[in-house]
């Protein structure tokens, strides 16, 4: 073959292999951004698993040693650190959210936080900022913000201030996240039995289901949903249960409060599947915190944490003394945190530690125990 056979042969090549590769990219085959959503922003719904100030801006501060692992100050929440919902803004790229109740410092560019420590998805409970109330919330800060957007682009003033507002046509292309439903059984449990909480649990979800129709019809798109962790253990459920036996696992776990948290989660999981086939038009992922805590509880000792029913601040033991508390009884001071919150699975008895937060969102965010086992990154499709 003479050398301008071998050059026209080369260039064919060459083109062949770009065809293709923009036809791979074209159809979603090809690697990097093109098989990633774009948020512009979150907004999120739950309990004081993913609270970032509300419960704080609301009624108390959450006080130190609360956030005193990562923020080094008052950080609204009830960890030593970040939050599962903090390393879901992280790897989306996003700012940490400002919780909606929170006037001083908060920026809700790319989304707001409405979930609040205490709430459940039925009105009563721990909190009086249930589900459906952070909803009406949601809709009352997408009419407002709005409006706000649209009177300072007509008027061309305080850019400052519209820096800090939502964009409108961002609502339908956010995601949504939701992380609810624990404190209805804790409170539950403790008004009652576990056959009635049991009972229960289809009006709860057919609440739930109502406030996820109701965020679509606000033109919420992708929705990404926690079910409830193991809250048997917790060691707040143990120290608080009275031990019998068969009635506690391997782990220290308390099964009858487990098994409840389990069937809550069947129920969950089909009422997602539900909604799937009543609102095609969303996207919606189904995400098995369940599993990927109780992963870690299983194996804390192997993982470098100590004992999981083992936690760091505040106490329960024969005294409730809150995290960031301290009471001296007969000499001994309780309440005082550990040196190395790291090492723990919970960092005060009934919340996890930012160590906990992380290892468990490092199996959450990318699609292992996921349905549809996507990364969250590619939750739109």
């Amino acid at each position: 073959m003479d050398s301008r056979r071998l050059i026209h042969v080369t260039k064919n090549l060459y083109f062949t292999v770009c065809v293709l590769s923009l036809v791979q990219e074209a159809i979603g085959g090809g690697g990097g951004n093109n098989n990633k959503c774009w948020f512009p922003a979150i907004y999120n719904f739950g309990d004081s698993n993913s609270d970032t100030g509300a419960i704080s801006a609301a009624f108390t501060s959450v006080i130190p040693p609360n956030g005193e692992t990562f923020f080094g100050t008052l950080s609204g929440r009830a960890s030593d650190g970040r939050l599962l919902i903090d390393f879901i803004t992280e790897e989306l790229k996003l700012p940490y959210l400002s919780a909606y109740l929170n006037s001083v410092g908060s920026n809700y560019r790319h989304g707001a936080n409405f979930a609040t420590g205490g709430s459940s998805i039925l009105p009563g409970g721990f909190s009086p900022f249930h589900l459906g109330l952070q909803v009406s919330q949601f809709i009352q800060f997408k009419s407002h913000t709005n409006i706000l957007f649209n009177q300072l682009s007509d008027n061309r003033t305080d850019p400052p201030l519209k820096s800090g507002l939502p964009r409108p046509e961002e609502f339908s292309k956010a995601i949504y996240t939701i992380d609810i439903g624990q404190n209805d059984l804790a409170f539950g449990i403790q008004h009652g039995s576990v056959e009635q909480v049991i009972r229960s649990i289809p009006d709860i979800l057919s609440q739930y289901s109502q406030s996820v129709q109701q965020l679509y019809n606000e033109g919420a798109r992708v929705f990404w949903i926690h079910n409830t962790g193991p809250i048997g253990c917790l060691p707040y459920s143990y120290i608080y249960y009275e031990p019998k036996k068969g009635n506690i696992d391997a782990n220290g776990c308390v099964i009858p409060q487990n098994e409840l948290a389990m069937e809550f989660n069947r129920q969950l999981k089909n009422q997602v599947f539900q909604l799937r086939k009543k609102i095609p038009l969303a996207k919606f992922t189904y995400v098995d915190v369940f599993k990927a805590k109780y992963q870690l509880i299983s194996t804390a000792k192997s993982q470098g944490f100590v004992p999981p029913l083992e936690f760091c601040c505040g106490s329960f033991y024969g005294y409730h003394i809150n995290c960031g508390k301290k009471a001296v009884v007969n000499g001994t001071v309780y309440g005082n945190p550990c040196k190395n919150p790291s090492q723990h699975v919970s960092w005060d008895g009934i919340h996890y530690s930012q160590a906990a937060n992380q290892w468990i969102a490092k199996r959450i965010l990318y699609g292992s125990f996921s349905d549809p086992p996507i990364p969250i990154g590619q939750a739109c499709f």
